[in-house]
């Protein structure tokens, strides 16, 4: 059973600028730069059948392209830190090609998702890292000014079954015009 999200890739030369901040956070495990992406939807662990009805329906699926523009660093997990992330801007194309996905999925017969959309790449999983630690290191790195990059397409991403986690591959790209 594959284990499939939607996303969107991150070009390699934001990829290389964005891994410039990876080290000096202690507890901190990087993602590889070769695996950043910003995820639109996960789907999860399901059939070859379903997976292909999926491609189906996203190969119909008709977006714009997206400006991506990243925010600065932030971290998921509150008093008890579990990601590091830069944070995407959300605009209309970006909620627009999510709430789109989002709703051909549900079409299909998947649950709704249950988080809410955060736009984001994820740049390391914090274990036991300090939040002094981090607060340094938010500090020192947290303020990413004029990275963007536009999107022209969407993708089908696999990662390891059951498990997750990189490498992730793509299975399958769709213009956005």
């Amino acid at each position: 059973m594959p284990r499939l999200f939607i996303g969107l890739e991150v070009p390699e030369t934001i990829a290389t600028r964005l891994s410039f901040l990876r080290g000096g956070l202690p507890g901190a495990r990087w993602a590889d730069p070769s695996d950043y992406h910003l995820t639109i939807r996960f789907i999860g662990d399901i059939d070859r059948r379903l997976a292909n009805e999926i491609d189906e329906e996203m190969a119909d699926l008709y977006a714009e392209p997206i400006r991506v523009r990243i925010t600065g660093l932030g971290v998921f997990g509150g008093d008890k830190p579990h990601t590091l992330y830069a944070g995407i801007e959300p605009n209309r194309q970006l909620v627009g090609l999510q709430a789109d996905s989002e709703r051909r999925l549900r079409r299909l017969g998947l649950a709704p998702e249950q988080r809410k959309f955060v736009p984001h790449v994820t740049l390391a999983r914090l274990r036991g890292a300090s939040t002094l630690d981090l607060a340094d290191y938010l500090q020192a790195y947290g303020h990413l000014i004029g990275v963007e990059f536009v999107a022209e397409h969407f993708a089908l991403f696999s990662a390891r079954d059951m498990v997750g986690g990189g490498p992730y591959i793509v299975e399958a790209a769709y213009p956005l015009h």
